[in-house]
């Protein structure tokens, strides 16, 4: 499965934990942080990201 966020949407999102910009997973259903220092990794269900730290994982 891919994500399926709207570009729009995609650019106003940021990683809760570090505020660094998120970007799609290819071939997943994730978004990354795009800090190499944070690097979590949050999971999108039902095309919706959830963005809690707690739900998050490591690179």
């Amino acid at each position: 499965m891919t994500v399926k966020i709207d570009d729009w949407l995609l650019d106003i999102l940021a990683c809760p934990n570090c505020k660094s910009p998120l970007k799609v997973v290819p071939d997943t259903d994730e978004l990354a942080c795009g800090s190499e220092t944070c690097g979590l990794i949050y999971p999108v269900r039902d095309d919706i990201p959830v963005l809690l730290v707690d739900e998050a994982r490591k690179a």
